[in-house]
């Protein structure tokens, strides 16, 4: 009778001789990419030193590494990715002081061997560093200006715009009020040049979507501090008449700069939804997003960064993973060969969105679809259904081909 412990030895040794029978197998091709050197690519990532913005409630916390923390989860992935293949990828960060230059920043780069560059850069400084020579052979990822003069008048053939622009997001929103049948709009307007860009925005959609604008509202009163103790009571006294108005179906808000929007909502005169910068938000990303596996990257991303993650996080985590998509596909590290095929027609990126995003030819904006976010859930994805295109739905919103002023 053969005792249970021998049993055990015997199956264990022929475990053993077939892992060593595998091992000596000689797989097509697996000699040569396991005996090459690594391929290492690089990824600038460039940003410069500000203020973090200050959150009108305790429930968002300060955040000062917006942006970063994203390009670092997708170095992480695309090393995840890129081991099988022999690629290890490297982030090269690079912060460039208040009253520094972004132009000296892209010269150091460049000369670290630098060629692919992820830009957290507001439109001037973006166009600065774009415009320097050491950027001619550089691919630059627009991973925060919503500007849409970056993809029209001022687009540089060097620079793909990864966030969604001003007319993106203006469109995905007004898709769905024209959905709803809530076609005519109260618009109230911040005091910076962002917050008139972004009502430009609107109008346009207006325009675009059958809409109607019926009147139109600046933000006048001084920032009002809720955490006093008689703030709520300043807010009730002044919002509801600075509302009142003509007739409309929603209320609309233009405030970038996040300094009075907050305090719209159960404030106005008429019992009205309010959307736009406040309320609900079309966005690239947003923590209340769960389909298509999005749960999947959040959880990644709160490990490392002990946060959620922010629209800024995610497009540079877009980025990199572009990069990263385009190193596997072309199994290259030559900056040059990638650039071209992330430009090019077999490019696709897996973004947690439902679909592959490309990039458009003609302005480089990365196709995606818009989130339209509530403070606690996802409200709906732009583009609506019945927004028809001849080419891709997704270019229903911006800047289609006939409309661009891109001359690169």
């Amino acid at each position: 009778m053969v005792e249970p412990a021998s049993h055990t030895l015997r199956f264990v040794a022929r475990l053993l001789l077939l892992a060593a029978a595998l091992l000596a197998v000689e797989l097509p091709g697996a000699s040569a990419t396991w005996a090459a050197d690594p391929q290492v690519i690089r990824i600038g990532y460039l940003t410069r030193e500000e203020e973090p913005r200050i959150p009108q409630t305790f429930l968002e916390p300060v955040a000062d590494d917006e942006g970063v923390q994203g390009a670092r989860l997708g170095i992480a992935d695309n090393t995840t990715t890129g081991r099988f293949l022999g690629q290890t990828f490297e982030l090269v960060e690079t912060v460039v002081p208040a009253d520094g230059r972004v132009e000296d920043a892209v010269r150091d780069l460049a000369g670290q061997g630098i060629r692919l560059l992820v830009a957290d850069l507001r439109a001037d400084a973006l166009l600065a560093a774009a415009a320097a020579p050491e950027a001619r052979d550089m691919l630059i990822f627009n991973t925060r200006a919503p500007d849409d003069d970056l993809r029209n008048e001022r687009c540089r053939a060097n620079l793909l715009h990864v966030t969604p622009s001003r007319h993106m997001l203006a469109d995905a929103l007004a898709q769905y009020l024209a959905q709803r049948r809530w076609t005519t709009w109260m618009l109230i307007i911040g005091r910076t040049p962002e917050d008139a860009a972004y009502a430009e925005a609107l109008r346009r959609a207006a325009k675009r979507f059958g809409a109607k604008i019926a009147e139109e509202k600046t933000w006048t009163f001084e920032d009002t501090n809720r955490r006093v103790d008689t703030g709520h009571v300043t807010i009730q006294t002044e919002i509801p008449p600075f509302t009142q108005g003509r007739e409309h179906d929603v209320l609309l808000v233009a405030d970038e700069a996040d300094q009075f929007g907050e305090y719209l909502p159960y404030h106005t005169w008429l019992p009205r939804p309010v959307a736009g910068t406040h309320g609900m938000v079309p966005t690239a990303w947003s923590r209340v997003h769960e389909q298509w596996g999005a749960t999947q990257l959040h959880s990644r991303f709160e490990r490392q960064a002990n946060r959620w993650m922010r629209p800024r996080d995610y497009t540079a985590w877009m980025a990199v993973r572009a990069v990263g998509e385009a190193a596997t596909r072309t199994r290259s590290d030559d900056p040059a060969a990638l650039a071209a095929f992330i430009k090019g027609p077999d490019f696709t990126l897996a973004a947690f969105k439902g679909q592959g995003l490309t990039f458009r030819e003609w302005d480089g904006q990365l196709r995606q679809p818009v989130l339209l976010a509530g403070p606690r859930t996802l409200v709906s994805v732009s583009p609506q259904p019945g927004f028809l295109h001849q080419f891709s739905e997704l270019d229903t919103l911006g800047d289609d081909r006939p409309e661009s002023r891109c001359r690169k």
